[in-house]
Formats: structure tokens, C-alpha cells, sequence
């Protein structure tokens, strides 16, 4: 499908295209890493004494496709997969290491350090990271990227507009981050690049090329770092998936 056709689809979903579509599909080129906020992104963001964060399923198999896709398109090299959240959340700890991505940041209430921290580690340039966010304390990092996906809160419509108005984003999500909107920027994603076919074909085959791929992926460690005392250290992962 072309990028008219992928646009009108997620249009009509309620998807908003602040960048024309043809420019996004241009920028993915460049794109060597995918930065993802938690709360309000994977999930609706509401906290309380013993409340952790969720994700859904339909977003871990968007992931899942996306650096699938990305793998084949790169010579079999993995895109760096990173979580950056501004809480010590253990559902995110989980989903880290049962997707092998490989970092997360925990406690990062200045994301903008952390992200200087990754960028570092990965030697890339800030324009080579599409980042997935909602909120305000992700702007620092949005306005650094080379991709900004938001994902909408129908609550906050002048924030919205404050990042539309200013270009602190490239696509604003028709769902929710309780409604799988990080689903939807994966099939935005695959559908732009014209890679979603194979994708699922590839996944449903569970074919020898998939089967490298997830051998690959799943050989990855996930390193965690934390804020501490003004400084980010390593954080020793010890909650396992079960």
C-alpha cells in the first residue's frame, strides 16, 4: 500500500499526522534505536500503594513485529529497544527482560540525562531514535529525536496542542496507551515502510528466517540503570519473569 493509503487508514482511526506521512516513512530510514516511555504509553498511567504499571499483548507483539521488521531490513542487525521511565516500575522490569530489549532506565526523572546516558553508550546521534512518550517531562528528549510518536491522553487537549503548535511531535495517536497505542505506532511503522506483510507472514510461518531472528533477540541481556544520588548507576535486575 502506498503512503496515502496507510495515512487515510490511520487517519480514519483517529491517528493525527503532524509530519506528512511520506516524511515519516523518509525519516525511518535513519532510525537505529526505539526509545519508549512507560506510564501513559503501555498503559494508562494510574499509580497507587501496590499498583504496578500493565502492558497488553497486542503491544508486545507490535514490539515484537517492529524490530522483526527492522532485523530484516538491516542485514540481521537488531535495533537498540529502550525503556526510559521516571519510575522503579517492576511490570516494566518484567517486560524488559521477557522482550530482551536492551536497556532500561528507572527513576529518570531528568530524561534528558538519561538519554544523554544512552546516547553515549549506543555512540549514535540523537536523530537516529524514534521515541514513543505522552507527557511533559518527555519533551526534552521529543524535541531531540529524529521520530516523536505521541501517544493521546483525550484529557489533556492543550497539551496536545502546546506539542503540535511548537513540532515537538510527528504522529499523534487515534488510541489511548490503554487501548494499545503502542500496537498502533508498530503497524503505522510497518505500514509505512511496506513491511507489515511480511512480518506476519514470517511470524505466522514461524519460519527459519523468524527463528534466527528470535534466537537473536532472545540471546540479548537487558542492562538497567538507575538515578542515585544525582548520578546513573547500574541497577541489578533480580525480579524475574516467571
Amino acid at each position: 500500500m502506498s503512503h496515502n493509503i496507510i495515512a487515510r487508514l490511520f487517519e480514519e482511526a483517529g491517528g493525527r499526522f503532524v509530519s506528512p506521512a511520506l516524511d515519516i516513512k523518509k525519516g525511518l530510514k535513519e532510525i537505529e534505536a526505539f526509545l519508549f516511555d512507560w506510564d501513559g504509553v503501555f498503559n494508562r498511567g494510574i499509580k497507587g500503594h501496590g499498583i504496578a504499571g500493565t502492558y497488553s499483548e497486542a503491544d508486545s507483539m507490535g514490539t515484537n513485529l517492529l524490530r522483526f521488521s527492522s532485523w530484516m531490513d538491516h542485514d540481521h542487525r537488531l535495533p537498540v529497544t529502550a525503556i526510559l521511565t521516571g519510575q522503579r516500575d517492576l511490570t516494566a522490569i518484567d517486560f524488559a527482560l521477557r522482550e530482551h530489549f536492551n536497556y532500561i532506565y528507572l527513576e529518570s526523572i531528568d530524561k534528558s540525562r538519561a538519554f544523554d546516558h544512552l546516547l553515549e553508550i549506543l555512540g549514535i546521534d540523537p536523530k537516529g531514535v524514534a521515541f514513543c512518550f505522552d507527557d511533559v517531562l518527555d519533551l526534552p528528549v521529543a524535541e531531540r529525536c529524529g521520530l516523536r510518536f505521541m501517544v493521546r491522553r483525550s484529557a489533556s487537549p492543550v497539551f496536545r496542542e502546546y506539542v503540535i503548535q511548537r513540532n515537538l511531535c510527528d504522529y499523534l495517536t487515534g488510541h489511548q496507551g490503554d487501548s494499545h497505542a503502542i500496537r498502533e505506532i508498530a503497524e503505522l511503522i510497518l505500514g509505512l515502510k511496506g513491511d507489515l506483510d511480511l512480518a506476519i507472514q514470517e511470524r505466522v510461518r514461524f519460519s527459519k528466517l523468524y527463528q534466527e531472528y528470535l534466537g537473536q533477540r532472545n540471546s540479548q541481556k537487558t542492562e538497567a540503570f538507575i538515578l542515585e544520588r544525582g548520578q546513573i548507576v547500574r541497577y541489578k535486575l533480580t525480579h524475574l519473569v516467571t
